[in-house]
Parts: C-alpha cells; structure tokens; sequence
C-alpha cells in the first residue's frame, strides 16, 4: 500500500518505506514505488531518488511535460530538501560539507570524496545530542548518490548502521540500555531497533506553476522508536 502525500495532474509525492526500491532494478526481481505506481497509473516518470533503505518523500511525475519541469527544479537550488538521519557520535552543533563527490573506480556503486568529483554541498544542523549519537537535520543543496552518507562519514559521523559507509552495525536496545536490557523469555536473539541506515526523507519545499508546495513525511516507525528510546534511556 503507497502511502501517498500529494497529488494532481502533474505529480505524486509519497512516503517511501524503507526497503523498497525507487525504481525498478536492472533484475527486475524486486518491487519498486514506480512499478507498483505504473500498475495503477500507467505511464510514470522518475524525478529524483532514494536509496533503497532511506525512507521519506519522493516525487514521480505523471507527463514528459511535468517530468522536465520538475527535473529542472530538482537540479536547481531554489528547492529545499531536507533530511533526518541519526549519527554516531557527536558533531559539531552546525556544520557545511563541500565536498566534491564521484563514484568509486573499483567499488561499482559506492560514492567517494574526489577533487575531480561533481560539486557537492550539504549543511547540518544537531536537532539533539545522546550520549552515543546525534540526531541532526541535514539540507542538501546538490542531489548526488548517497550524498549525505558520504559526506556524514567525511566528517567522522557516519549515518547509524550504514552498512557501506559505515559500521553496518544494527542499533539495539540493549547497546542503549547496557545495564537495564533483559532479553525476553520468548525471545531467542534480540532484534535490532534500527536495522537499516538511520536517514528518512523529511521535507521538502518547492514553487512549481506558481504555487509553494510544502510536504513533511512523518517518520517511520523504527526511527520514531529508535530516538523514543534514545530520550529514554541515553540522554
């Protein structure tokens, strides 16, 4: 079921789960929002994307028409896209990242930071301090792949359980509680609170015919638990 946020003749903004694809992979073998959009839409045009395990808004256009005008505004710098993403360790309380930005020579999809990269630029901002973490707001001003991941570890606060370009460690209650946790009786191994890169999609504001759009995608349940239990028990 797609959660969609916005809509008319020109475009779809939704709330993407993590784990699903943005668009259909070169297999085919995995569902994806524009495959699952098509199936009801028919014809559907990708604007921008979202790694597979980032959740948050995303925008498909529903004509060619539609489809370079909001290519053309996403390109830009007059749309404010902004990100929420839990970090390791504590950062400085804003900072700004330009750091140039090209895929790796060896690593098939795995970004790195390069002189001879494309501009890139990204700014933060720690919403909260925990012991262990942060959680920050992050506003990118260029749309390169995996942009705020790359430019988080740069700064040494790579995205919690970031499996490529961090620890991929899994946050669990009981590396938040330590003395406290008691693992349940019915329950064998513990499963992780966050068990996917700890970035959502969280906003995003634009002018298209004229008209401001402004459109919030409320956190997922696994973020929403993850920082419930970050006040709890590691403030």
């Amino acid at each position: 079921m797609l959660d969609i946020l916005f809509e008319d003749e020109d475009m779809i903004i939704l709330n993407k789960p993590a784990g699903l694809l943005s668009i259909p992979d070169r297999f085919g073998k995995e569902g994806s929002v524009k495959s699952l959009l098509q199936e009801k839409f028919g014809n559907i045009f990708t604007v921008h994307r979202l790694d597979q395990q980032t959740s948050g808004l995303i925008i498909f256009a529903k004509n060619a028409e539609a489809h370079k005008v909001l290519s053309e505004i996403f390109e830009g710098r007059s749309i404010i896209k902004k990100y929420l993403g839990l970090v390791n360790g504590r950062p400085q309380q804003t900072g700004v990242v330009e750091e140039n930005m090209m895929e790796h020579p060896i690593k098939k999809g795995q970004m790195i930071i390069h002189a001879k990269g494309k501009e890139s630029k990204t700014t933060y901002e720690v919403i909260k301090y925990f012991k262990q973490y942060a959680w920050v707001s992050f506003q990118i001003y260029t749309g390169r792949t995996h942009q705020i991941r790359v430019h988080a570890k740069h700064i040494g606060h790579p995205i919690v359980s970031d499996e490529l370009y961090g620890d991929g460690e899994k946050l669990k209650l009981s590396s938040i509680k330590k003395k406290n946790f008691k693992l349940a009786k019915v329950e064998e191994e513990e499963r992780p609170l966050m068990g996917r890169q700890a970035l959502h999609a969280a906003s995003v504001q634009f002018e298209y015919k004229g008209k401001e759009l402004f459109l919030e995608a409320p956190l997922p349940k696994d973020l929403a638990a993850t920082i419930k239990q970050l006040e709890k028990w590691n403030a």
